[in-house]
C-alpha cells in the first residue's frame, strides 16, 4: 500500500518575505537586508508575529535604533522601508499609520576627495584586478558593486565604452572606459577566459544569471559574455538555484587592497572606493564639463546631486579671498 504523501509544511514568515522580493525583482543584496530588519523587529518584539504588532511597536523600534543603537539616518531608513515592504507586500494589512512615520533625516555632508596627483599617485601602489577596478573608479565614475557587477559583453575595448547594466535605481547607462586601460583590460581579459575555459571542461562555467533569464536560456549562464569582468577565484552557490556559479569578487577585496596603498602613498585622511568615484566627478567639473554631461555619466537621477561637487570645486570660504592674503 503506498504511503501517504506528507503535507507540504507551511512557509515561514521569512520565506514569505524572500518570496515577494523576488517576486518584485528586488536584488539580492536587498534581500539580505530586509530579512535582516524584519528578522531584529520580530526579535525586539519577542518572536511575536508582524500582523498582531503595530504603530507603537514600530515606533519604538525605530526608536531603539536611533536612541540606543546609534545607527545613521540612512540604516534606520533602511529599516524602515523593510518593514513598510513587509506590513504592504507580504502582510496586506491597510496601515496608514505608516504613512505618517517620519523618516530620519540624513546628512548633507561634502564628498571627500583626493587630487589627480593623489589619485595617481594611489594607484601607482596597486597591482593586478585591484588597480583595474581602482583604474575604472576613478577613470570611469563607476561605483564600486557597478564595477564588480561588470560582465564581458558590457565592456566594448573598441570604441572605449562601458554599459552600466541595472545602477543605482535599477538604470542602465553607457559611460567611458579610459584609453589607458584598454591594453591591461584586454590582458586582464585572455586569463579570466583562460580561467573559464577550465571551468568548461570541468563542467562548471556558469555565472550567476540576473532574474528569470537562466529558466529562459538555460545555457546563457556557460556564456564568454556573461561572465563577470572580475571574477573571484573560488566557486560559491547560486542563492537562487543552488547551483556552483563563479559570482564577481568580493567588495572587502578592493578594500582592503586600497587601505593597504592609501598608507603606501602616504595620504593621511582614510579614503574608501567611493572617493575614488568622487574625484572621477571633481576632475570633470574642474576640466570645464557641463554639470549635465557629469550628471549623465555618474549616473544621478537629479542634477542638485552632482551640484554638490561644484562646491568642493570652491576653495575655503566660498572661495573668497581673505584681505590677510590680499595684503
Amino acid at each position: 500500500m503506498p504511503m501517504a504523501s506528507q503535507p507540504a509544511s507551511k512557509p515561514t514568515l521569512l520565506q514569505v518575505v524572500r518570496l515577494a522580493l523576488r517576486r518584485a525583482h528586488y536584488s539580492y543584496r536587498t534581500e539580505q537586508s530586509y530579512v535582516h530588519w524584519i528578522r531584529r523587529f520580530v526579535r525586539f518584539n519577542a518572536q511575536r508575529h508582524p500582523r498582531d504588532l503595530g504603530a507603537a511597536e514600530v515606533t519604538a523600534f525605530l526608536n531603539h535604533l536611533a536612541s540606543e543603537r546609534r545607527v545613521a539616518s540612512a540604516t534606520q531608513n533602511q529599516a524602515l522601508c523593510a518593514l513598510l515592504f513587509l506590513y504592504r507586500a507580504v502582510l496586506g494589512c491597510a496601515l496608514p499609520w505608516l504613512d505618517g512615520i517620519e523618516r530620519a533625516k540624513r546628512s548633507v555632508r561634502r564628498p571627500s576627495v583626493i587630487s589627480g596627483e593623489e589619485a595617481a599617485r594611489l594607484l601607482t601602489h596597486m597591482q593586478g584586478t585591484p588597480r583595474l577596478v581602482a583604474g575604472l573608479l576613478y577613470g570611469a565614475g563607476l561605483r564600486l558593486r557597478e564595477a564588480l557587477n561588470l560582465r564581458v559583453k558590457d565592456v566594448d575595448l573598441a570604441r572605449t565604452e562601458i554599459v552600466v547594466r541595472e545602477g543605482k535605481g535599477a538604470k542602465d547607462r553607457v559611460t567611458m572606459l579610459p584609453e589607458l586601460l584598454v591594453e591591461p583590460l584586454r590582458e586582464h581579459l585572455v586569463r579570466v577566459r583562460a580561467l573559464h575555459a577550465l571551468d568548461l571542461r570541468m563542467g562548471l562555467g556558469g555565472a550567476p544569471l540576473p532574474f528569470a533569464l537562466a529558466r529562459k536560456y538555460p545555457r546563457a549562464g556557460r556564456d564568454w559574455g556573461w561572465q563577470f569582468v572580475f571574477p573571484a577565484q573560488r566557486l560559491c552557490r547560486d542563492p537562487y538555484t543552488g547551483a556552483p556559479v563563479r559570482f564577481h569578487l568580493h567588495e572587502s577585496s578592493l578594500q582592503r587592497a586600497l587601505a593597504r596603498a592609501v598608507r603606501a602613498a602616504g595620504i593621511s585622511r582614510p579614503l574608501s572606493p567611493h572617493t575614488l568615484r568622487h574625484a572621477f566627478a571633481t576632475q570633470l567639473l574642474r576640466a570645464g564639463y557641463d554639470i549635465r554631461t557629469v550628471q549623465e555619466l555618474l549616473g544621478h537621477k537629479d542634477v542638485e546631486t552632482t551640484m554638490i561637487y561644484t562646491h568642493v570645486l570652491n576653495r575655503g570660504g566660498r572661495g573668497v579671498r581673505s584681505p590677510l592674503d590680499a595684503g
